[in-house]
């Protein structure tokens, strides 16, 4: 016999980690910060045990570690990890490109096309925050058509660890003009209906993000290198 209880609403925790969640990706919590859990639930009215609940939830899915006796710290991608998840992702969103070239109907088509238009304008302004942001709706939206449920969960699961770097690449100097290269070959090939060369071509814009994150990381070490250089002298 069905239980006739009403179903309560979402409870508290998941609504905590809900926001938790947005603030990591949007970086109000940066990488390797730790979480002051008392501001935060003063902040939000409510007391520490749902705010702690909720931290064990983004703890499971990987984007803060609990640290005994210490807290809880965002967690933050480091060079091998950004080397081992970026292939992986590659082959996954490629296959999402394959598969959304195969499935997706002219109306679906169109909608891509709009989705990179917007890309386009924040391209041509060089808003990276924009751009970012029309990216993520963008290959999500790849995802969606590809519409294969297995290949949503593998790809959802490691696409919350690319958020965590928040287009951190697109600031190396030339790389949004490349990227906005490598969305317009891959919506021809969608416009082709070429699958296998969407498939390769997003695998490759994957690859290139992790080529310009690298030489960003390298920029960045060798900038402060001088300034420490030039400090000491």
């Amino acid at each position: 016999m069905v239980d006739p209880t009403p179903l309560r609403p979402a409870s508290l925790h998941e609504e905590v980690a809900a926001r938790l969640r947005s603030m990591v990706f949007e970086r109000q919590l940066a990488p390797g910060q730790w979480i002051d859990e008392l501001a935060l639930a003063q902040a939000w009215h409510i007391s520490r045990t749902p705010l702690r609940e909720a931290l064990k939830v983004l703890a499971a899915e990987g984007l803060v570690t609990l640290i005994p006796r210490r807290g809880c710290q965002v967690t933050e991608l480091s060079e091998d990890d950004a080397d081992a998840l970026f292939p992986v992702m590659a082959l996954l969103e490629g296959r999402c490109a394959y598969e959304a070239v195969m499935k997706a109907n002219d109306e679906q088509l169109q909608e891509l096309r709009q989705l990179h238009g917007e890309l386009e304008q924040h391209a041509a302004v060089h808003d990276i925050d924009g751009y970012y942001r029309a990216n993520h709706v963008f290959h999500s939206r790849v995802q969606a058509l590809a519409d294969n449920r297995w290949l949503d969960r593998a790809t959802n699961d490691l696409r919350r660890f690319l958020r965590l770097l928040r287009g951190r690449q697109l600031n190396l100097e030339g790389r949004i003009e490349q990227s906005i290269g490598e969305h317009r070959a891959l919506i021809a090939a969608f416009e082709r209906r070429d699958a296998k060369r969407a498939e390769t071509l997003m695998h490759d814009h994957l690859m290139a993000q992790l080529a310009a994150l690298k030489a960003l990381r390298a920029e960045e070490g060798h900038t402060r290198t001088e300034k420490g250089a030039t400090h000491v002298g």
